[in-house]
């Protein structure tokens, strides 16, 4: 379906909107041109760099007061224009109007608890007097902005993981550089527009769309003093040693893995289940991949778990009653397509779904499937899970880490010893109980450990990661 109207956009840089020589038309999920922006040169990146170094030395004597009100402009604005923002996602990306409208909810939330978090930067006093020689001493420890910040954000969140970049940014006083996934650009975009008209000094906020070889170069200028990278894992480790000496945060891929214990509620575990793992047509890092269900309770799982993801709806994403709509361009689907076709091939059972339709991929559940293959132990970023049984909850917990990944995982049951088993021995960075390994809200830390990154997310522990600490050590006189 073609898209009725189309959006446009210029680059926001030093708080200005500037066009380049070469303009960049950004194709829709759903069929035709979804809008067009341009593409910043080598001029453009740097009078970015150059405006955000300004910006940096405006944002950092910002008090605290005026650092909230511009964060909570920011949310102010986002729910004036709730349904510009979810329409321009749902164009650009092809995410179901209902489940952009619950994005801008939660950007509206990301930017309210960072406008909080600005008014109370954490510091500490501590005793110095612990040898005669010091006696009398006190230390006082501050957090300090860091600089200028760049924030690289995939196209699956267009509006809510950009907000994880910003938002936490601005709350510890630094100035940011966005550079949004090309083909997702305008939600990030329209979101420097309610900055600037928030306050936000000029150069604090730029948004800028360029080659993969500038943004490369941006990473390893020492002008710039973090790097906060959100997208596909392999990606990610390249540009980590490109960075020298700056702060790195890596939230990178996964293949979440969600158990089902002997004594969990079965159809609850289904139902999020079955959200976890098709929301957005599986794509996000914490999108549930592999299933692991006590033998026992296997049957009655899988009878519920079928049910309801043969209810998922496919259809166009303007459409209110839409859950499937297509993935971000054909060649991501035809590449399930082909994960699937060859787990298929090695021996496992399709039992619901395996059917591609274009750009759509059908919810998909497989069993039998050999743990070494792609559709299992690599990212599927697709709307497929993979099933098994399991007889003893550490055998399921040494499933679960049979990965590179550890991002997400969840386990569903009542019995304490092994939540806590699970929460000890599986290797994440969040172990989410009696809920899908999908679950996640704003203002907790999230961030993986292996191949899945480092670094949290959450604005709270962003803002640490935004931030150096700093000693006053008093000699009173």
């Amino acid at each position: 379906m073609a898209v009725a109207t189309a959006l446009e956009s210029k680059l926001l840089i030093d708080g200005k909107w500037i066009e380049t020589s070469e303009r960049l038309e950004v194709r829709s999920p759903q069929g035709g041109i979804a809008g067009t922006t341009y593409l910043a040169g080598e001029s453009e990146v740097e009078e970015a760099i150059r405006s955000s170094i300004r910006g940096f030395h405006a944002m950092k004597s910002l008090p605290s007061y005026k650092r909230y009100e511009i964060l909570r402009g920011i949310a102010d604005r986002l729910k004036e224009r709730k349904e510009d923002f979810a329409r321009t996602m749902t164009v650009e990306c092809g995410k179901p109007i209902k489940d952009s409208r619950g994005e801008v909810d939660r950007a509206i939330m990301t930017f309210t608890i960072a406008s909080e978090e600005a008014k109370r930067l954490p510091g500490d006093s501590i005793p110095l007097d612990l040898n005669p020689v010091s006696e009398g001493r006190l230390g006082l420890i501050r957090r300090f902005p860091i600089g200028p910040v760049l924030g690289i954000t995939p196209f699956n969140f267009p509006l809510n993981l950009v907000a994880h970049k910003v938002a936490p940014a601005l709350a510890a006083g630094n100035s940011i550089i966005v550079k949004p996934a090309p083909r997702t650009p305008f939600s990030a975009l329209l979101l420097g527009e309610i900055a600037m008209g928030s306050g936000a000094p000029p150069g604090a906020v730029n948004v800028i769309v360029c080659s993969n070889e500038l943004a490369r170069k941006m990473v390893a200028d020492e002008r710039i003093k973090a790097l906060s990278f959100t997208g596909g894992t392999d990606v990610g480790w390249q540009l980590k040693p490109l960075a020298g000496k700056k702060k790195v945060l890596l939230e990178l891929g996964g293949n979440a893995a969600a158990v089902i214990d002997e004594d969990a509620d079965v159809e609850y575990a289904a139902e999020r289940c079955v959200v976890g793992a098709y929301y957005f047509s599986g794509q996000s890092c914490i999108s549930v991949q592999r299933i692991y269900v006590h033998r026992s309770r296997y049957d009655e799982f899988m009878s519920k778990f079928i049910d309801l993801a043969k209810q998922k709806k496919i259809g166009d994403p303007m459409d209110e009653s839409t859950d499937i709509g297509p993935m971000i361009e054909e060649p991501v689907a035809q590449r399930i397509e082909q994960w699937v076709n060859e787990a298929v091939e090695r021996g496992a059972k399709v039992l619901v779904g395996g059917v591609r339709r274009g750009g759509v991929y059908e919810p998909t559940l497989l069993a039998e499937v050999d743990p070494r293959l792609k559709i299992s132990c690599e990212e599927a970023f697709g709307p497929v899970a993979v099933v098994e049984p399991f007889d003893d909850v550490q055998e399921a917990i040494d499933k679960v880490n049979d990965s590179r990944f550890g991002l997400q995982a969840g386990i569903f049951s009542n019995d304490l010893e092994h939540i806590f088993r699970a929460y000890r021995e599986i290797e994440v960075g969040q172990v989410i109980v009696n809920d899908a390994p999908t679950y996640r809200i704003d203002h907790m830390p999230y961030g993986g450990i292996k191949d899945s990154g480092f670094g949290r997310e959450g604005i709270r522990y962003a803002v640490e990661e935004l931030t150096e600490m700093k000693l006053l050590a008093i000699n009173p006189k």
